[in-house]
């Protein structure tokens, strides 16, 4: 087992030490999934054993009894982006597991209004004949886990394709894979994510056209626009997790606590943050009774900003949830970034997992 972690941990060091890439690119898979994880401040990693375990640690759905279904819908940005999230996962054996999942995160109907005004300020179409175009990124995952036998340790791979399109003006493919692992010693559960552990890469067609004008005003910005580049790659970054279940009352009431660390391999506004590395740490607790009703808590997103007096803050995000289950059915909901508290607006989020025992299965 630490065999395994030192190798995870050093082709991750070793590929974010020689990467002359972008800090930040396929923002949208940080999202996350699941208003259970949403409550708890996403602070999961050590924990998650149920379908959902495809995005936050693959090694976890080796908990699996049975088939699920989950399913995520939320909207960003007063309505403007759709956010979506369906997965289905399956125990193969005792021993292994196996997963799917989809994300998509889109703006629809976007007005393209390059040919609304001419440069003499008169009006060249009409707003209600102004063309529309979508962008959308979506992400498919197929996950594989296993438990190594007679040991309270599993291990999970994601493969993983990215497309993403911006109307008829550019679109992408991409691909990486993500690592996990996760175990319990004495009463401590870890875990550990390795997300794009080989790079995710991604490779860009652009329709060089829409820069080519005929309009030789300097002040049009597509006379300013440089062609953006045709490939990123998404640098390695890790959650790492420890968790906690206490007894409160007999075993009707019990309390889990988890604390997680993102790892991101370029400097940010983090809590903890030098020229190759930020550290983030997230935190949260879920109180289960009779494991149907669930309460959920947690804290993240620590940021160290500057407001208009260059003052500077920390700010946070809260998260609040709960969740009910029973007879195989669970409907989670989360209340993110409480009381304004970072930058972030704050959410309503609904999610929804079926297990097959419902069926009577």
């Amino acid at each position: 087992m630490k065999k395994l972690v030192l190798v995870l941990l050093s082709v991750v060091f070793c590929l974010s030490a020689h990467s002359q890439t972008r800090s930040y690119s396929n923002e949208f898979l940080s999202i996350g999934v699941d208003a259970a994880a949403f409550g708890k401040a996403n602070a999961v990693v050590a924990t998650t054993d149920n379908v959902n375990a495809t995005y936050w640690n693959p090694a976890g759905l080796t908990n699996l009894k049975n088939k699920q279904v989950s399913l995520l819908h939320s909207s960003y940005f007063a309505n403007i982006a759709n956010y979506d999230f369906a997965a289905y996962a399956q125990p193969l054996d005792n021993n292994s597991a196996l997963g799917i999942s989809l994300v998509r995160f889109g703006v629809d109907d976007i007005l393209d209004t390059r040919s609304l005004i001419a440069n003499d300020g008169t009006t060249v179409t009409p707003f209600r004949d102004l063309p529309r175009f979508s962008t959308a990124d979506y992400a498919f995952t197929i996950s594989y886990a296993r438990k190594l036998s007679e040991k309270n340790f599993s291990y999970g791979v994601n493969a993983k394709i990215v497309r993403r399109i911006i109307g008829d003006f550019a679109s992408a493919w991409g691909f990486g894979l993500d690592a996990g692992i996760q175990g319990k010693y004495k009463n401590i559960s870890y875990g550990v994510m390795v997300r794009d552990i080989t790079t995710t890469f991604n490779s860009w067609k652009i329709d060089d056209d829409i820069f080519d004008t005929e309009i030789q005003d300097p002040t049009n910005a597509l006379n300013r626009q440089e062609i953006p580049e045709k490939t990123e790659i998404t640098i390695p970054s890790i959650q790492a997790g420890i968790s906690k279940d206490f007894d409160l009352y007999r075993r009707d009431l019990i309390l889990n606590a988890e604390i997680d660390f993102n790892i991101r391999f370029a400097e940010s506004n983090d809590l903890i943050s030098a020229s190759n590395i930020s550290i983030n740490p997230a935190t949260g607790f879920e109180l289960a009774y009779r494991n149907t009703v669930f309460l959920r808590g947690g804290v993240g997103n620590f940021q160290n900003t500057e407001d208009f007096n260059q003052k500077d803050n920390l700010t946070f995000q809260p998260n609040f949830g709960v969740g009910f289950q029973y007879k195989g059915i669970s409907v989670d909901y989360a209340l993110t970034d409480i009381g304004d508290q970072s930058d972030a607006l704050y959410s309503n989020v609904f999610s929804l997992i079926i297990d097959w025992k419902v069926f009577g299965r």
